[in-house]
């Protein structure tokens, strides 16, 4: 069974954090008038961190501070369904968002990094709202639990097992000597990226607000925007040259990151991930562009690569922001974005999706299958960049991957009972598991997913929650055999 009393301590943590998070909208809706919204954001706020400093100071410590895998496993996954509650309790308070199905949909996208949207008109609504639905982003980019590892030494847990069950990619590798510093190393290289982004788009003569705004849905890759026409209400090529070079950068393992500031000048080129990740965005924005002007979509070349610079990036690192139509474009366009939609980022980014590292030793895997046809008797082991992978490592990659389809095929099956196309059906899905944002067809990048009926949304917002976790975090707790106090 869970052992609950260091449970506690950690959703409490979380929960103090996440109020204590909401003191930027209030700020901002002091400085706007929205005083609505600072009620709505108060009355949340201080339940909230009350809630959670008592957990922390009344539940006594245990004499055994590490907590079990299965510990881990609960708290990650219930702190994540219980950010999204808590989170969505503003929008409905004000009435942003009256309806308690959409406000959850909504802020299970913002933390999950996802970026879909069942608000139909955005420009006009308060602006201390859409900051909240950005920051929310920032918050679950790098993943707030990663946030509370940095603090869990203060509480007397033992952080290894809640690392394992958060973070995204086959490995997470440590940076530093201790996990605490770990945590602490990549919020402050995440913190840095957002910094320079901002002050990119203040260059670009964007105002504060929408600087800010659209830096943290840019770092932590999720997509939200002030604008109903997204990164296109901007209508400017800096603009989106600086987006699309900063989701390119957040589509990267952050490790490489720290190990280029530490001396190791040529981390990055060396990584056999980063090289796969650059050629993919590299062949897509030369296809896709070619393409383009091929049929006649596009007259002009260069409006036709800036538009494939833009897509690719923001779909690839699963981000969302749009400057075109892709649903508009050809066939061939279309499915190089289906295929972009799978990938997503590296491992140990704030991207979604597979991830380049699976998608590279699915392919080594084939290879070897290949391989041992020919020679039967030959043992060839998986290799990327010099490092062999276990037995035990491409067994759990073929799980993933079953995994993934199989959800993949039920969650579709599931969407089309709303009485939608295949393809609407089929992205929906994928666009929710993958954390993209924008989909195909009645999802496409125009439009929202505000016709889903409320039990949708709720079953897709736990999608959300499920694929930013790597399905199994969640997918475990729904299982008989995780409650029984006897395994």
């Amino acid at each position: 069974m869970v052992t609950w009393k260091p449970v506690c301590k950690i959703l409490g943590a979380v929960t103090a954090l996440v109020g204590a998070t909401m003191l930027l909208p209030v700020v901002c809706a002091v400085i706007y008038g929205e005083w609505d919204c600072v009620k709505a954001f108060m009355l949340c706020m201080v339940p909230m961190i009350i809630a959670g400093v008592l957990a922390l100071k009344l539940i006594p410590e245990t004499e055994n501070a590490s907590i079990r895998m299965r510990d881990g496993f609960f708290a990650v996954g219930f702190a994540w369904l219980l950010m999204s509650f808590f989170g969505s309790l503003p929008f409905v308070i004000s009435g942003t968002i009256p309806h308690m199905a959409d406000a959850f949909f909504e802020t299970a996208s913002g933390f999950t990094t996802t970026g879909s949207t069942i608000l139909q008109v955005i420009e006009g609504l308060p602006k201390s709202m859409l900051l909240w639905r950005s920051f929310t982003h920032f918050l679950g980019g790098m993943g707030v639990l990663v946030l509370t590892v940095a603090i869990l030494p203060m509480l007397g847990i033992g952080g290894a097992k809640l690392m394992r069950a958060e973070t995204t990619g086959p490995t997470m590798d440590r940076i530093s000597f201790s996990l605490n510093d770990t945590a602490k190393s990549l919020y402050v290289i995440y913190m840095g990226v957002t910094a320079l982004v901002c002050v990119g788009l203040l260059l670009c003569g964007c105002n504060f607000y929408d600087s800010i705004l659209h830096a943290f849905s840019t770092v932590g890759t999720g997509g939200f925007s002030s604008f109903n026409d997204s990164v296109a209400g901007f209508n400017s090529v800096w603009v989106e040259i600086v987006l699309g070079l900063g989701m390119f950068i957040c589509g990267v393992n952050f490790n490489l990151y720290y190990a280029f500031i530490k001396g190791d000048r040529k981390a990055i080129i060396k990584d056999s991930e980063f090289r796969v990740y650059a050629i993919i965005v590299s062949v897509s924005i030369i296809f896709i562009t070619v393409t383009l002007v091929a049929t006649g979509t596009y007259a002009s070349l260069g409006k036709a690569l800036r538009d494939s610079f833009f897509q690719v990036t923001s779909l690839i690192s699963t981000t969302g922001f749009g400057s075109a139509d892709y649903d508009l474009w050809p066939v061939p366009c279309r499915i190089v974005i289906f295929f972009l939609f799978i990938f997503g980022g590296c491992a140990s980014s704030t991207a979604g999706g597979v991830k380049i590292i699976r998608v590279m030793l699915f392919g080594k895997l084939i290879q070897r299958g290949l391989f041992r046809k020919l020679h039967s008797t030959s043992v060839k082991p998986v290799k990327i960049g010099g490092t062999s992978f276990s037995a035990k490592t491409m067994s759990e990659l073929a799980a993933f991957g079953i995994l993934y389809v199989t959800v993949i095929v039920i969650g579709t099956l599931i969407v089309s009972l709303e009485k939608v196309s295949l393809i609407t059906a089929l992205s929906t899905v994928l666009t929710c598991l993958s954390n993209i944002g924008p989909g195909f067809e009645m999802v496409g990048p125009t439009c929202n997913f505000a016709f889903y009926s409320a039990p949708v949304k709720v079953f897709l917002g736990v999608l959300m929650i499920a694929g930013r976790l790597e399905l199994y975090t969640i997918i475990l707790l729904i299982r008989p055999e995780f409650w029984n106090k006897y395994r």
